[in-house]
């Protein structure tokens, strides 16, 4: 399928209730291409693979993978229903370690069955896809409420920066970096986006200024070593990103760059504001230490996005997923219930 709409939903059940519907991101922006996936180990593959990927639509699609997982168990049995539902969920909450957002909704959807002791197997299922929709339509609200909050900080005609793809892609809808950004949009706020590239996997180049300039905002790609350059002249108020995990201190795990843009916003005196669902939190994570970071092929810095391999054969690659942006660094976490300031205990 060709071309993007706003009106696609990124993530969701098919009409059928049989498989997970997604976009597939890896084509993007050459072909928009929606594919379902109904088996488990094709989730994962997706996951894994950043065929559907930022926390919060991550977490929808396991919502629904684990569902669908359950929903063709064969068995009457609770406690082989719950062995073999464990298996599963333990199997999708191995596709990527970072975000926190897979094993929260993972978790979540495991509570309905273990918080439910006199319900039959089929009631179970049934419970399971009630839930999935939930979080799914849960996390629309959450992001249009971040907005709110972020779009408070903001004035008509702001230069504001953003890193990697936190936008709708990445979400249900509205994104959560981005949300404020649509929002302004449909008020006629005027303000004038800049989207790094964000290196290696290019989410910000092929996704962020994709999806928002199909919504007809004023948006200019920049390479990620632009950064100091365009605050050093001013053009930059304030800098939104997403996350995949706040810890209890407040540092922030998010796609590699983040930290580096936070750094160079201190240095000029630009804020930096963190976009993060609440149950992006993790109070069980004391510091951004405690993170494990995801580290990714050395394949997507050498060959990737190139028609011929540009590093010698043979050399090393170092290739993290993530990084951690320290706490001092982030001027508010922004949630859909509020707007967090340091001194930051999630514990």
């Amino acid at each position: 399928m060709d071309g993007y709409s706003l009106n696609m939903e990124t993530v969701s059940l098919n009409e059928e209730g049989t498989a997970l519907r997604i976009i597939d991101q890896t084509l993007l922006p050459y072909e928009t291409r929606i594919i379902e996936l109904k088996e488990t180990e094709d989730i994962w593959e997706a996951i894994y693979l950043l065929k559907v990927r930022g926390a919060p639509a991550i977490g929808v699609a396991a919502a629904i993978g684990i569902y669908l997982a359950a929903s063709r168990i064969d068995t009457d049995g609770r406690d082989e229903f719950l062995r073999q539902f464990i298996k599963k969920k333990d199997y999708l909450n191995s596709a990527r370690p970072t975000a926190v957002n897979l094993s929260w909704a993972l978790e979540r959807m495991e509570r309905v069955v273990t918080s439910d002791p006199d319900s039959t197997v089929d009631e179970l299922k049934s419970l399971l896809k009630e839930e999935a929709l939930k979080i799914k339509d849960e996390d629309t609200q959450v992001c249009r409420r971040i907005g709110e909050n972020a779009l408070s900080l903001l004035k008509p005609g702001y230069g504001l920066l953003t890193h990697c793809n936190a936008g709708q892609l990445a979400t249900t809808r509205y994104g959560t970096a981005t949300s404020a950004m649509y929002l302004g949009h449909e008020r006629g706020y005027g303000f004038r986006i800049y989207c790094d590239e964000t290196r290696p996997l290019l989410q910000g180049a092929r996704l962020t200024a994709y999806e928002l300039k199909s919504a007809g905002m004023d948006v200019t790609l920049s390479c990620d070593n632009m950064v100091a350059s365009l605050m050093r002249q001013g053009m930059i108020n304030a800098v939104l990103v997403g996350c995949d995990r706040v810890a209890a201190n407040g540092d922030v795990a998010n796609k590699i760059g983040t930290s580096v843009v936070a750094t160079v916003a201190a240095r000029y005196n630009v804020p930096f504001y963190v976009c993060a669902p609440t149950s992006t939190i993790d109070p069980s994570t004391p510091t951004g230490n405690d993170i494990v970071i995801e580290q990714r092929p050395g394949e997507e810095v050498t060959e990737m996005w190139y028609e011929k391999r540009m590093a010698p054969d043979g050399v090393k690659v170092y290739n993290p997923a993530f990084d951690i942006t320290d706490n001092e660094l982030v001027s508010a976490i922004i949630t859909e219930r509020e707007i967090i300031r340091a001194p930051y205990d999630f514990r």
